[in-house]
């Protein structure tokens, strides 16, 4: 598409947007009496106005039914989490009984690392990206710790070559390659927190199973952002938040991609709990661990309803909007029409002041941009926040802005562009 940098051409696309509707199904914080302009997606999406009706219909189960609500009124509870299924794998490109909602992104990972880092004589090394979100790399340090091994030596971490933002992916295979003899786990962001850089899933999961690796995916800045293949992909497990991009909460419940491969392998390592157990037996309360085929049978802990009835509001929407092809087609001209407007600040003033670090290639990048300050970062993005422009900041000189098509506009993108250049002209 050929960008025009102006207000009314931010309202064409705006009228002509059919995911405009959309952006009425959220809650929009106010700034001085307006919307405001909320580009931060990626850290905490907006609350769908569903989300009350569903929370207070369980709220009233719970008041009504008390005890019986795990087997009465509209929703039993035993079974509630099953309604999120369908929506969850549409959304990740699996089979309903691959995926599944339970617990936090980061128990989730420990869980399923249980099951899928097994060190083995030489093989006992775990391959991750350089700069992966800190809570991965705790993660995975304390995983290979717990093994006997030392993470200077267990954990290889790929960086971006010298001068570069962003991993090639030639570059990542390569290393998968060249240490093939000692990868038990290939373990991967499918979107870089702070570059933005979407990953090429596939490419790295083949390379990790020719290696004889398992490999496994944090998709934490993907799930409900970009297109996602994971049946298709060879990967062996993955899990991800739903408070970013599938706008279900603070700190809403995490879910789990294991691949029907691994289903009936009773022979897989994993730490268990009731709620994991074969749902036809479970009340019989047996001794000895038999669990439900599917990635069900990894879930440990009785399911959060009021945790989950937000994230089936929000659920709701994307089911809704239709297939997530559809809000990648508008998620690609947000962020296109935001580079190119970043572009045009930077050929007004006639130096490159802002560096957008996320790849150029609309294939490599989600919803997210990362631009780099060259001068006075901090206080370019405060200016954006009293200005009522809300996006995040990463030290040292990094504004993160993410245009989500479900309830961003053009024109959110126009004005905070504006706002930007007016920022660029004071410091």
């Amino acid at each position: 598409m050929e960008y025009v940098n102006s207000a009314a051409f931010a309202k064409q696309l705006d009228e002509q947007d059919l995911l405009g509707p959309f952006r009425q199904q959220f809650l929009i914080p106010q700034f001085r009496g307006q919307d405001i302009i909320y580009l931060c997606g990626n850290s905490l999406g907006l609350q769908p106005k569903a989300v009350q009706q569903h929370v207070n219909k369980q709220l009233s189960a719970w008041q009504e039914l008390a005890v019986e609500g795990w087997f009465q009124g509209g929703d039993p509870w035993l079974s509630y989490h099953k309604q999120l299924l369908q929506p969850l794998a549409n959304i990740v490109g699996a089979h309903p009984k691959e995926v599944t909602v339970m617990n936090s992104l980061t128990v989730n990972l420990h869980l399923l690392m249980v099951s899928f880092y097994k060190p083995n004589g030489k093989r006992y090394k775990i391959l991750m990206e350089g700069g992966a979100f800190p809570s991965d790399q705790y993660a995975v340090e304390s995983q290979v710790r717990f093994h006997g091994f030392e993470p200077g030596d267990a954990v290889i971490e790929i960086f971006p070559r010298q001068g570069e933002s962003t991993l090639r992916t030639d570059d990542i295979t390569q290393v998968i390659n060249d240490n093939a003899d000692e990868l038990a786990l290939v373990l991967f962001s499918g979107i870089n927190y702070y570059t933005g850089q979407f990953f090429d899933l596939q490419a790295i999961a083949k390379a990790a199973k020719k290696a004889g690796a398992y490999v496994g995916f944090d998709l934490a800045h993907a799930a409900g952002n970009v297109p996602l293949e994971l049946h298709n992909s060879e990967a062996d497990f993955a899990c991800w938040c739903s408070y970013k991009y599938m706008n279900s909460g603070p700190g809403g419940i995490s879910g789990i991609f294991v691949h029907q491969k691994h289903h009936h392998n009773k022979e897989l390592d994993r730490f268990a709990g009731w709620w994991g157990y074969r749902n036809d037996t479970r009340f019989k309360m047996a001794p000895g661990f038999d669990p439900e085929p599917g990635a069900e049978g990894w879930q440990v802990s009785t399911s959060p309803i009021l945790l989950m009835a937000a994230h089936k509001a929000a659920l709701d929407i994307f089911e809704e909007a239709g297939s997530v092809s559809a809000l990648r087609q508008k998620s690609l001209l947000l962020t296109g029409y935001l580079a190119y407007l970043i572009n045009e600040i930077n050929k007004k003033q006639g130096q490159q002041l802002f560096n957008i670090i996320t790849p150029a290639n609309e294939q490599e990048r989600g919803c997210q941009l990362s631009i780099v300050c060259k001068q006075n970062g901090k206080a370019t993005f405060d200016y954006l926040v009293s200005k009522g422009v809300v996006g995040d900041w990463r030290e040292p000189d990094v504004i993160r802005l993410s245009p989500v098509p479900l309830y961003n506009t053009f024109t959110d993108v126009y004005t905070a562009a504006l706002h930007l250049a007016e920022a660029a002209k004071q410091y």
